[in-house]
């Protein structure tokens, strides 16, 4: 069936592109031809495959046949992908169009997408603020319209913070859920592809589409038989759907005192306590300290969730404090090895002229690398350096398994973990934890913003789904001053149901919010 071009859409992207600069490259023949659900048939069959014809963008570090892959960096800003990663596979399977290529902080590095080497993302909902980061350019184009869905990567929180700043839903999968082969590696034991979508139902069907075990990625695995359902057997919705759920809540207020008593603690095995306390709240208040709005945002999504009939519980998580130390610790270690291979011989824009490869490494990383990618690749030399693996990289790793176990207290473990338990064990007591997802809405540039320390402590609500392996779900729960205001929900390995489960009727009674100019052309 030939599809007819929705009205009106190339003059609105091409002005929403012009405010938000979302797309690096982007397919006018194809993105017109799109046309979604407005001229396409009914769809027919299970839910999951309800995605043929939709236009989607894609990162620029996970590989499509024909585009770009830059990363968001100038090394590879002419680079064109010989292959198509997995995950795109299966979406172009279930038929959905790529149209084009998304915006990045360089090679997934940063909170605002302002550490693109190529061109800067505004906020659709206020173009003088960031979109967020690493996957700002996705969260930009779905926020403004430009396409229903999106896919990005997280590795700290980079689909779920940008997903809570543009007011779109953002899931972050099970590491090993969906295969990275063709994501261009930052730290592989952290980062996964995710999605990002303008409605909690889309974001499901994407996922179903994507999932599963690939030959070709050795982490990647299929869900246990056990995990929740993403749909029935028949594709409509899986039962119980929209059973009452128990919900761990942890707030800010619970992690800036662990944060504080780890200060505390701290000084004191310094001998330095005369301050302590003053220097403990301190920090607690500049990690974890939520903006009046975002806090505002937060209650009101616990407030709404118990008037859904959800039972509400507060929990702690006390290695949760450890978690953006260890975090960066990881990720820089692993940046540094996996980013080793941008030499100008094999990949990378060369210079003009080099004594010899020494010389021609260093010209090309000193002109291709922007300062933020320099100084994690430097950290984690270091890191990774003889005689500080124990007092750093190792100690991380210890931390993350730490990090894994509280939460598995409170979620229980993997689906594949229990399948064998005897009857009669107790029953895990939350569902899922709901917990914000950074301190603030976007944020403003320059002496509005925040400053890149500030940006990286502020990633402590993201990180630790990401050191445990667990999934988690942003979604917006309403605006505040003028800016979306999103939560997060965490659960156990491959229970992505649950959480879409939650999202999905939270979003039946309080419908998510649009920037002012937003056209509905996805049906």
């Amino acid at each position: 069936m030939a599809l007819k071009k929705p009205e009106g859409f190339s003059s609105y992207f091409e002005d929403w592109e012009e405010r938000t600069g979302a797309f690096i490259e982007y397919n006018p023949e194809l993105g017109e031809q799109a046309a979604a659900g407005l001229s396409a048939p009914e769809a027919s069959g299970p839910s999951a495959l309800a995605l043929r014809d939709f236009p989607c963008a894609v990162k620029d570090n996970i590989a499509v046949t024909g585009f770009s892959l830059s990363c968001g960096s100038r090394l590879l800003e002419n680079l064109r992908s010989p292959y198509t990663a997995t995950a795109v596979q299966k979406l172009e399977a279930a038929g959905a169009v790529i149209v084009g290529k998304t915006n990045l902080d360089e090679f997934g590095m940063g909170s605002s997408t302002d550490n693109s080497g190529l061109k800067r993302t505004n906020n659709p909902w206020d173009t003088s603020r960031v979109a967020g980061g690493s996957s700002g350019g996705s969260a930009a184009a779905v926020a403004a319209g430009l396409v229903p869905f999106a896919l990005g990567t997280d590795t700290g929180g980079s689909v779920r913070q940008p997903a809570a700043f543009c007011g779109v839903v953002g899931l972050k999968p099970t590491y090993g859920a969906v295969s990275r082969y063709g994501l261009v590696a930052y730290a592989s034991s952290l980062e996964t592809i995710g999605v990002l979508s303008d409605t909690a139902a889309r974001c499901r069907a994407v996922f179903a589409a994507i999932r599963g075990r690939d030959p070709l990625d050795q982490t990647s695995r299929d869900a246990p038989a056990s995990a929740p359902p993403l749909y029935g057997e028949d594709g409509g919705p899986a039962p119980g759907r929209d059973a009452p759920r128990v919900i761990g809540v942890l707030s800010a207020e619970t992690i800036a005192r662990a944060i504080a008593a780890a200060a505390i603690q701290e000084a004191a095995a310094t001998g330095n306590t005369a301050s302590a306390e003053e220097r403990a709240l301190e920090t607690a208040a500049q990690a974890a300290e939520l903006e009046d709005e975002v806090r505002r945002g937060f209650l009101l999504a616990g407030e709404r969730l118990a008037a859904l009939g959800h039972t509400l519980v507060d929990v702690e998580i006390p290695s949760l404090k450890y978690g953006v130390p260890a975090y960066y610790t990881i990720a820089a270690a692993e940046a540094s090895a996996n980013l080793a291979r941008f030499d100008g011989i094999r990949y990378g824009r060369r210079p003009d002229w080099a004594e010899n490869p020494d010389d021609l490494i260093d010209k090309t990383r000193e002109a291709g690398f922007g300062g933020e990618v320099k100084l994690r690749i430097l950290l984690g030399t270091f890191v990774l350096r003889s005689g500080f693996q124990d007092r750093y990289y190792l100690r991380s790793q210890r931390i993350r398994a730490g990090i894994r176990r509280n939460f598995e207290l409170f979620l229980g473990e993997t689906p594949e973990d229990t399948a064998d338990s005897p009857a009669g064990l107790p029953r895990p007591p939350c569902d899922a934890i709901l917990m914000p997802v950074f301190p603030t809405r976007a944020f403003g540039r320059g002496d509005a913003g925040l400053p890149p320390f500030a940006q990286k402590a502020a990633d402590l609500y993201t990180c630790c789904a990401n050191l445990a392996g667990l999934p988690a779900l942003a979604f917006p729960v309403g605006v505040e001053g003028g800016l979306p205001v999103g939560v997060q929900l965490l659960g156990r390995a491959f229970a992505e149901g649950t959480l879409l489960d939650i999202a999905e009727t939270y979003e039946k009674a309080y419908p998510f919010p649009h920037p002012e100019g937003y056209r509905a052309f996805w049906s």
